[in-house]
C-alpha cells in the first residue's frame, strides 16, 4: 500500500493561516498569495479557486484573497 501525503489540505491549511498572520481579513486588506508569504503561489490553482467557490476565502476584482 502507498501513502500519499494529503497535498491539498496541507494547502488549505497553509493559505488560510497565511493570510490570516498577514492580516487579509476584508476587501482592503486583501493581499495577493506571495504577499501573504504563500510559498509558490502559484502551485494547485484549482485548490485555491475551490476555496472561493466554496466561501473558505475570498477573491478581490484584483486578484487579492482575504478570509
Amino acid at each position: 500500500m502507498v501513502f500519499f501525503p494529503p497535498f491539498i489540505l496541507i494547502r488549505k491549511k497553509v493559505i488560510i493561516k497565511r493570510l490570516r498572520q498577514s492580516g487579509a481579513t476584508s476587501p482592503e486588506t486583501a493581499k495577493t498569495l506571495a504577499d501573504a508569504g504563500i510559498i509558490k503561489p502559484n502551485i494547485l490553482p484549482g485548490v485555491t479557486e475551490r476555496m472561493v467557490k466554496k466561501g473558505i476565502i475570498n477573491k478581490t476584482a484584483d486578484g487579492k484573497y482575504y478570509i
